[in-house]
């Protein structure tokens, strides 16, 4: 089985559950000892299209339709941790560190010694800005400080696959072919969320701004918002119930988090 010398080896597998067994045999004209791995293969990700806008009576129904998804981005392994520093580095980054104190270096007052060391049988006391007086300094208060913390991208746009494979699992992801609604009026778009079953629902579109009918509808909704593919973070993508993608925010989601779906074996140093 003749094999190229070139990095990246490109095999093609037969059978969707079948992974590539690598012998000895198989890098027979290799120069030199190579190191492989052997990626699994990933079968993809089929999802029944839902409709935010009513069919009408001749039109083809929305779940006649499939969507295909990248395993690698809506069927990552759940990893509980990633998303626990995730959450955690956009909860901190909202932090305003803004709460400040004075020491008894920064309160207003005279320096003298409120009364003499002895003789007076009291508690010695030195002056007025002392933190054990009332209205003096404050021991050990919060000063101006940032809260946010590091996270490498690559734990971000991980944390970002788990959030949307967990979502898959869960069964609370719905992907529309587009999230335009006609008309402004937030009774009707309540009426058809009501209908579809889509309480405390995210719409998420791959456009570069929500649809005008869609962003006017739901301001006036109760635990209902729309955000581009962009401003999507990991803890919206946990914290609502439901998240409905359009087709351009999955493809916008998979152009960015995903890889190509050829197997291949890479060389391991």
């Amino acid at each position: 089985m003749p094999v190229s010398a070139s990095p990246v080896f490109n095999m093609t597998a037969v059978g969707k559950q079948q992974t590539l067994n690598l012998t000895a045999s198989a890098l027979q004209g290799l120069s030199g000892e190579v190191s492989v791995q052997a990626v699994p293969i990933m079968r993809p990700i089929y999802l029944e299209m839902s409709s935010l806008i009513s069919p009408g009576r001749k039109a083809q129904s929305a779940s006649d339709k499939l969507v295909e998804l990248d395993p690698f981005v809506f069927s990552h392994p759940i990893r509980r941790d990633i998303l626990h520093l995730c959450v955690v580095h956009h909860l901190d980054s909202l932090r305003q560190g803004t709460a400040s104190t004075k020491t008894r270096g920064d309160v207003r007052g005279s320096g003298r010694k409120i009364r003499p060391q002895k003789g007076t049988g009291r508690a010695r006391l030195g002056d007025g800005q002392s933190p054990m007086l009332r209205g003096g300094g404050i021991a050990f208060g919060p000063k101006p400080r940032d809260f946010s913390t590091k996270l490498n991208r690559k734990v971000i746009q991980m944390g970002m696959r788990v959030a949307l494979s967990a979502r898959v699992k869960e069964r609370s992801l719905g992907v529309v072919e587009s999230l335009k609604w006609p008309g402004t009026k937030t009774k009707e778009l309540a009426e058809r969320l009501e209908k579809l079953g889509w309480t405390r629902t995210l719409f998420v579109t791959g456009l570069e701004k929500v649809p005008t009918g869609l962003e006017r509808s739901v301001s006036n909704l109760y635990k209902v918002g729309a955000v581009t593919a962009q401003e999507l973070n990991i803890y919206d993508a946990v914290k609502w119930s439901h998240i409905i993608l359009d087709v351009a925010a999955v493809d916008y989601f998979e152009r960015n988090l995903g890889k190509s779906s050829v197997s291949s074996l890479v060389p391991v140093a």
